[in-house]
């Protein structure tokens, strides 16, 4: 009884925290995630390798994909991305596991995803124009391609900024990473020249945008910040963990497992247009409907 309660206690500490993760993740991604974890810690394999290895494996489903249909093209694309995000959950545990985190790493995983979308785009572009060709086509697949980037790249950054958010309202320790952007700028001025250096460059305009959406947030961290300092109340994040609890099945919609049903149903039946609707139009109603009740929740919150 004991060992298991260790062994559910050491899971649990490799996550970032259970509410922020969805069914899929809990079920199937974390626990095998954390077993690939617990068996290489001892190796001297960073949590940033298996995160460039994430990278490449998921890139490969647009690779695939980019060739006209075909039932085993398809099902190669689709292992790919779930072997690619197994790794994505192992790069975090193993750096929880084993104390090796750096900024970076973290900016680096975010971005692992929007690579591998962004050649699954490019991919879906070209399949649509061998479909449906006419000679005007490349320049609306083109479009498409810039639309679909944008609604990700704007869908991941609030889904990624409201989670990473209840881990601050969780405890200080989990809240390490929510960070403003005026720090993350500071920190920038003091690095010297090379690749971290231009992985936070981006960083900034990634959190810059972050803010820029959720105007409402700012003001209660600012009131919060003036209150009470950096000590904020437990029983006041407590209260406001609970509200942000309401928002997270929404949130769960625009992540990888959310994506990944409509991607895999559109590919497996070869009906690429069916992806680019669920990205262009229904995510991207989904995040301005979680962006309205979180602004207004904590409009209320910061009237309480």
């Amino acid at each position: 009884m004991t060992q298991n309660k260790d062994k559910k206690s050491e899971y649990l500490s490799s996550l970032k925290s259970i509410e922020t993760e969805n069914f899929l993740d809990r079920t199937f991604y974390r626990p095998i995630g954390f077993q690939i974890a617990k068996a290489i810690k001892n190796t001297g394999i960073t949590p940033n390798m298996v995160t460039i290895l994430s990278i490449f494996i998921g890139v490969c489903a647009g690779i695939v994909w980019w060739f006209p249909y075909n039932i085993t093209y398809a099902i190669l694309g689709i292992l790919a991305l779930v072997v690619a995000n197994i790794l994505d959950c192992v790069d975090g545990q193993l750096a929880r596991m084993t104390g090796i985190k750096s900024q970076v790493g973290r900016i680096l995983d975010g971005f692992a995803g929007d690579l591998w979308f962004a050649s699954v785009y490019i991919a879906f572009a070209h399949r649509l124009n061998m479909q449906f060709f006419t000679p005007y086509d490349p320049w609306i697949y083109i479009v498409i391609i810039l639309l679909s980037a944008v609604s990700h790249w704007n869908q991941a950054s609030i889904t990624d900024y409201y989670k990473t958010l209840h881990l601050l309202f969780i405890s200080k320790d989990k809240g390490k990473e929510f960070e403003h952007s005026s720090k993350i700028i500071e920190r920038y001025k003091t690095m010297k020249k090379g690749i971290n250096k231009v992985i936070t460059w981006g960083y900034i305009g990634y959190t810059k945008n972050q803010e820029r959406q959720t105007p409402q947030l700012q003001k209660m961290l600012v009131r919060l910040e003036s209150k009470y300092g950096k000590d904020i109340p437990d029983e006041k994040r407590d209260v406001f963990r609970k509200k942000n609890l309401s928002v997270m099945p929404l949130l769960n919609i625009n992540t990888f497992n959310g994506r990944s049903v409509i991607l895999f149903i559109s590919v497996l039946f070869n009906i690429i247009w069916l992806y680019f609707i669920w990205e262009i139009v229904v995510l991207n109603i989904i995040k301005e409907i979680i962006r309205f009740r979180h602004e207004k929740m904590c409009k209320e919150f910061e009237a309480e």
